[in-house]
């Protein structure tokens, strides 16, 4: 029996309603006459307090709240690619034809086209013992994703006493049926799922093979496994969302789900304008074949905002299920902490650190841990993951502050976004000395077997240079750059030059967009290979101001947008270049 009450106080997105004895906790209710969707996220005896994600204004005690039953669940079936939703799964697109440019309260529309037909090919046949997570059939739903119809996690094992033909079908069709001791169950090509509960698995994998993006700074310095959890903190104007939408582009993924959770409006604007006329890099499809957009700006109600994390992860999982590589990139986890934070207050909770709530730190938990490389449950064998990566926007750029401290606690890679590099025109703006990955070690297999043996020991080396130039500049502030000898400022020359010939990336250059493995183990080999040669002219009688002059330089620092990554031997050549001047400011006589 559904649970019936009467509204009794409002407060913004909070509603609080008695009579609700019936209710459960998370079960999503109509509220008011306008039949909004809300959740109860509290339940004192019989009076519910309710989140509602749509607008509250008008709402008045003495209006009823009906429940549904049923937890806050998403659709999963085909048609969800390509989508763009808002927190609960709204399709946006369609509810701007029925309201126009504002969505109107209480618009009751479906997550996908249910009346669409896809040309369902069936895997399994009748009399076949099935269970949850097996696939029965596969459709077609986009150019570059095939789309396993699953049995829902939570079906019990039974046979298979009716499947339909290769054909087209609708959503609405029952496709299957299951027998069990004569009862059965009818299965379509969708189902439901609540989002705050992760998909079952069969086992997790070590995170040990890395999810290449193209940029450098990340896959060389900082790299993330697939099934992996990253963060990329960074004040206003650092260039978070430029460095999400590069990973969303490049990322070596099939599946890409992008929240916008609680953004600016133009943002939001700019992934909407952008994707649909990006190609997809591997396939030359449109980027939006194999993407999902969750929008829920910040003018947006601000319940529905808490909910779109759950929402996108779910999505992704599904993806995930059908042996599928996801990447959901949620921006930013701060604006849905705010969410949290606001719901509080309503509520009258005990304030924590910051105003934030005394959950947040398990609330970020729960999101983060349900990143992962997994084997899906069902047969056949697949295997899938989800990598997490989430924007955090502390104020002022403090990291000390209450999400991004927590999320630290929750992630293996993080990515410092540094205002000062940002103003400098550095970009990405991460700062070398303040991130670390926890994957390190991890993937250093995958680089050994893939790209080559000597990856970690070069990536330990420059990092070495690195460090050194950041103790070096404190001495060169305090006595001047004359103070240090030719070896230690010629870490100065070569620090400079890591930084401008590999860490930074023109995200708008058409061949810096994107940097394969291989180019990117070239040019750190370059730049290893010109400091070891440095140090031995250096140790020969050659001085810093001959180095500095060497032609080759230039075309060093240039190599990472004239050279494309399929014409690896201008690297090579460059090498050769390099070690003929060396000689040639040594004093060695150079044979062709």
């Amino acid at each position: 029996m559904a649970a019936q009450g009467k509204i009794v106080w409002v407060s913004g997105p909070a509603v609080r309603a008695d009579g609700m004895s019936e209710a459960k906790m998370y079960e999503t209710v109509t509220v008011g006459n306008a039949k909004l969707i809300g959740e109860v996220i509290r339940l004192t005896g019989d009076v519910a307090f309710i989140q509602v994600y749509e607008s509250t204004s008008g709402l008045k005690p003495g209006e009823p709240v009906v429940g549904t039953g049923n937890p806050l669940s998403v659709l999963l079936g085909p048609g969800i690619i390509g989508q763009l939703y808002d927190g609960i799964q709204r399709p946006l697109r369609e509810l701007s034809k029925q309201s126009g440019s504002f969505i109107g309260r209480g618009i009751v529309t479906t997550p996908v086209d249910m009346t669409k037909k896809w040309h369902f090919v069936p895997t399994v046949s009748v009399g076949d013992e099935v269970t949850g997570g097996d696939i029965l059939g596969t459709v077609k739903e986009t150019d570059i994703i095939d789309h396993s119809i699953m049995v829902p996690p939570d079906h019990p094992g039974r046979k298979i006493k009716n499947i339909v033909s290769e054909g087209d079908y609708d959503l609405e069709t029952e496709i299957a049926t299951t027998e069990k001791d004569g009862q059965t169950i009818s299965l379509k090509m969708y189902h439901k799922w609540p989002v705050r509960k992760p998909r079952p698995i069969k086992r997790r994998y070590d995170p040990n093979i890395p999810l290449i993006t193209g940029q450098r700074v990340i896959d060389t310095f900082f790299p993330i496994a697939k099934g992996g959890t990253g963060s990329i903190p960074g004040a206003f104007g650092t260039g978070k969302t430029v460095t999400l939408h590069q990973i969303a582009k490049w990322a070596d993924a099939q599946v890409v789900v992008y929240i916008g959770c609680g953004e600016r409006g133009n943002e939001m604007t700019e992934v909407l304008v952008e994707f649909p006329h990006l190609k997809d890099p591997r396939s030359g499809k449109p980027l939006m074949d194999r993407t999902v957009l969750v929008a829920n700006t910040s003018n947006m109600p601000v319940a529905a905002r808490e909910a779109s994390i759950y929402t996108g992860v779910t999505i992704a999982e599904y993806y995930r299920d059908m042996g599928k590589d996801v990447v959901l990139v949620a921006d930013s986890t701060s604006r849905w902490a705010e969410a949290l934070r606001e719901m509080s207050g309503r509520l009258e909770e005990m304030p924590a650190e910051e105003g934030y709530p005394s959950y947040l730190a398990s609330r970020l938990a729960e999101f983060y841990e349900r990143a992962g490389r997994v084997r899906a449950a069902g047969s056949p064998d697949r295997d899938g993951s989800v990598t997490l990566i989430g924007a955090v926007s502390p104020s002022g750029g403090d990291f000390t502050e209450p999400v991004t401290t927590h999320t630290m606690r929750f992630i293996k890679t993080f990515w410092a976004l540094d205002a000062k590099l940002a103003y400098s025109r550095h970009y990405p703006s991460i700062n070398w000395m303040n991130s670390y990955s926890g994957y390190l070690a991890d993937i250093a297999k995958w680089w050994h077997e893939n790209v080559s043996e000597d990856w970690l020991s070069l990536r330990s080396e420059m990092y070495g240079i690195l460090q050194r130039e950041d103790t070096l500049k404190e001495i060169v502030r305090l006595l001047g750059p004359e103070a240090l000898p030719d070896e230690e400022k010629l870490i100065l020359e070569v620090a400079r030059m890591i930084k401008i010939g590999l860490l930074q990336q023109n995200s708008f250059d058409d061949v810096d967009t994107f940097c394969s493995p291989e180019k990117q183990f070239k040019l750190m080999k370059l730049l290893v290979n010109f400091y070891r040669e440095g140090q031995q002219a250096i140790k020969e009688g050659a001085t810093l101001t001959d180095i500095r002059a060497m032609p080759i330089i230039g075309s060093i620092l240039k190599a990472r947008m004239d050279v494309k990554d399929d014409e690896m031997p201008k690297l090579d050549q460059l090498e050769n270049d390099m070690q003929k001047q060396f000689k040639k400011i040594t004093g060695v006589k150079v044979t062709n």
